[in-house]
């Protein structure tokens, strides 16, 4: 009979892990975690980005900090530009219609 060999499956920080464990995690994916990270919602509405890595004896999902933009600094935006004069503008407006005239 084989026996069926069961990994012990873990949550951690990326910084949890040893240097070498996150060289290896690097190296697992070169061009970053965007395609491969998996959103984990928990109970109370909180959320946390995970992705996969495997050693011999562990199954990790490994937590991923990533900053959320959620737009909520772009409030008053539209207010940034209200104050913003470009000073002498109504003299050369003046002045471009006065060279029509020659």
């Amino acid at each position: 009979m084989t026996e069926k060999i069961t990994k012990k499956r873990l949550v951690t920080a990326f910084n949890n892990l040893t240097a070498e464990q996150q060289e290896e995690v690097k190296t697992l994916y070169p061009r970053g975690f965007s395609e491969v990270m998996t959103r984990i919602d928990k109970p109370n509405g909180d959320f946390f980005y995970v992705v996969p890595y495997e050693t011999e004896e562990v199954s990790y999902l490994v937590k991923i900090d990533v900053k959320i933009d959620d737009g909520a600094e772009d409030d008053g935006i539209d207010d940034f530009y209200a104050d913003d004069e470009i000073k002498g503008a109504d003299e050369l407006a003046d002045d471009d219609m006065g060279d029509d005239e020659m």
